[in-house]
């Protein structure tokens, strides 16, 4: 079906939005096509056995209006009736949803997606540049988050429709460039015989990484988590710093390559649990310089603007702006539509 044949698709009103993540989970409301978006609850997905028991627990009594439809984005793949969640215990059964909690529709995405979804609406407090010129109107926008894992997505415009593009980018290779790389390099553990991105670029690959460095000094310290790395890069630790500073040097190389991949003249985004964490070491010129250079396209990539997202809750609001106007993305809906007044069936648009 092509874009300027596609089915208008409508939710009715209220809309609840959910970002599912591993280790929370967030809902918002959104009223009508002209409300802001009523963050309403966050809950650890541990707390509760199910996402339909979140709901009547947390969400529920925090509204006046029973939601009538339900966009949700999870970490994982949506395939089948059953979606489980990549991180947690829950199942995301949205039939069932439909019958325990009345809906008429419920929408299940991918988690950078919704993220994805976000961007064309980002502007001033919600995002801060590092570098590069400005963003051009209507060109392509990338987004790279590394958090529990390492995600990303594209934001597509074409025939006057935004059309996010979901992928499994974070698990491309990442090898080593400098001198320096290939010495700390060797010392990374491989998983499946091979060194993705995510293995070093989020908050699991994080201790990864910094096991390297200190392998390679001659050091006996560990770092359990990422939280800990960045405590103690903060309080002067050397091997802390400096894995933070590899950290934002081969998140560039990445970003940059994406960059070029897509010609993302439209910036690339950087969201993601641990990008609040370790900013100041993405804006101390690391990041960009390993951004930038991409022979023979240096001067590209100095052209293309990257941004830290500051916004509290981009895939939320990514969802709720889809929900206000699914007319202004072309989001493919088959097998992740789901439809309660039309006996229960799926609904591909």
């Amino acid at each position: 079906m092509s874009l300027n044949t596609r089915k208008p698709v409508t939710f009715p009103f209220p809309v609840l939005v959910a970002d599912i993540g591993g280790t929370n989970a967030r809902f918002a409301v959104v009223h009508g096509p002209d409300a802001a978006t009523d963050i309403v609850a966050t809950t650890a997905t541990a707390d509760h056995a199910s996402i339909i028991e979140a709901i009547r627990l947390e969400v529920l009594p925090s509204i006046k209006e029973k939601p009538r439809s339900a966009i949700l984005a999870v970490a994982g793949p949506v395939t089948g009736d059953r979606i489980p969640l990549t991180n947690a215990a829950w199942v995301i059964e949205p039939l069932a949803m439909i019958t325990a909690l009345e809906l008429e529709n419920v929408v299940v995405l991918n988690d950078f997606e919704a993220q994805a979804l976000a961007l064309p609406g980002l502007s001033g407090s919600d995002i801060e540049q590092v570098g590069g010129g400005s963003a051009l109107p209507g060109a392509t926008k990338f987004v790279l988050g590394p958090g529990t894992g390492l995600g990303a997505a594209a934001m597509i415009h074409a025939a006057e429709t935004w059309i996010p593009v979901p992928g499994e980018g974070g698990h491309v290779e990442l090898g080593p460039v400098s001198d320096e790389d290939y010495r700390i390099w060797s010392h990374i553990e491989k998983v499946g015989n091979r060194l993705g991105a995510e293995q070093i670029l989020s908050g699991m690959g994080m201790p990864r990484l910094a096991a390297a460095v200190a392998a390679e000094r001659g050091v006996n310290t560990h770092y359990p988590t990422a939280a800990s790395i960045t405590g103690a890069a903060a309080n002067g630790d050397a091997i802390a710093i400096k894995t933070l500073q590899l950290f934002a040097s081969a998140l560039g190389r990445v970003a940059g390559d994406f960059a070029l991949t897509l010609l993302a003249r439209g910036g690339v985004y950087l969201t993601g649990g641990v990008t609040p964490r370790i900013a100041d070491y993405l804006m101390d010129g690391r990041f960009r310089a390993a951004f930038e250079t991409k022979a023979p396209h240096d001067a590209l990539l100095r052209s293309i603007p990257t941004f830290i997202v500051r916004h509290p809750n981009p895939a939320l609001e990514g969802l709720a702006d889809y929900a206000r106007h699914p007319d202004h993305f072309a989001v493919s809906l088959d097998g992740r539509h789901w439809q309660g007044l039309s006996g229960q069936g799926r609904l591909t648009v």
